[in-house]
This record gives C-alpha cells, structure tokens and sequence, in this order.
C-alpha cells in the first residue's frame, strides 16, 4: 500500500510550518484510546478521536486481531506521519496486566511501523510535564489544560481519548521544542 506524505523541511530552531497528521494512542487491551490532530506550527487541533475496544469473551489471540484491525482502519483512513504511544510502566502491582498491555502496544506499533510511521513512546509524566508544565499533574488539570489547548468544548471522554490526546499533543510539542524543554 502507497501512503502519501507531507514531509517538512527540519531546521533547527524554527517553527516546522507544514501540516501534518500525529496520532497519540493510550493503549489497553481492553480499551485503546486514540485521537488524530492536525498539526501546523504551534497550533494543533482534532481531527478524530476515539476507542478500539476488544470483545472480553474472546481468546487473547482474538482480541490482538480485532485491536489490529481497529488500529488499520484508523491509520487507513486518517494516514498519520508520527504515532505516539504512551510507554508502559515497569511498577505494575498486577503483573498480568503489564503483560497484556504489552502485547496491546507491540500490536500498535507493528502496524505502524509496517506503514512506515515514525514511533515514539511517551511517558504519562512526560506527557503532564509538556501539556501542564508539572510532571505531577493530576487528571482534571490534565483534561483542563487539554480542553483549553484544542478548543475543545467539554472535558473528551471515555479518559482513554483523553489519555490519547494529551499523548499526541505531547507529540505535537516536540515538533518545535528542543529536547531539553520536554524532558
């Protein structure tokens, strides 16, 4: 399958000014939030956002298949240039968990990387530090600061999509910022 691209000149120090699609992804077996922004320069707005959900009753195998499948359809559609993935924790109380997320994201990420998007993994305190400013940030400031920079009308739910779109606007703030400021 060919994607076209739009593919910014990069210069350090300047303000990338093409537009491009981001996708942020909050993933879970269960639920896997996701929302589309369009970028250009330092505005960001939504362009789709939304949740793949799995069916509980079906095998594990079964429920990577319908997760892939849900992820293709949106990245079929929407053909995003950078995806980023919220990071797993390493402090799990229920390990299970950890394991099944895990299996969750390295989907996610395989169909992105077979189309050839860039990937990059985002941790929750990475993404409350560049939204709020604060790495503690708690959720309502979150959802607030997240309402406030997308215009958007009322706090998104289910918090998967919310979870998502802090994650792409994560991704969106590194475009023109410098690594030191996102850390």
């Amino acid at each position: 399958m060919s994607l076209s691209r739009i593919v910014p000149e990069v210069v350090v120090g300047a303000v990338v000014d093409a537009e491009l699609r981001l996708i942020g992804i909050d993933p879970g077996l269960r639920i896997t939030g996701y929302a589309v922004l369009v970028s250009r320069g330092r505005q960001a707005r939504v362009l789709e956002a939304g949740v793949i959900k799995t069916t509980a009753k079906l095998s594990m195998g079964d429920r990577l298949v319908e997760l892939r499948d849900g992820i293709e359809e949106v990245l079929s559609q929407y053909q995003p240039t950078s995806m980023a993935v919220e990071q797993l924790f390493s402090h799990y109380k229920h390990p299970r968990t950890a394991i099944a997320m895990g299996h969750a994201r390295g989907v996610l990420l395989e169909a992105a990387a077979r189309r050839g998007i860039t990937i990059e993994s985002i941790t929750p305190k990475q993404a409350k530090k560049t939204i709020t400013g604060s790495g503690a940030a708690d959720k309502i400031q979150m959802q607030r600061a997240i309402v406030f920079e997308l215009a958007l009308d009322r706090i998104p739910e289910p918090a998967d999509v919310a979870d998502a779109m802090a994650i792409a606007l994560c991704l969106h703030h590194r475009r023109w910022t410098t690594p030191e400021e996102v850390q």
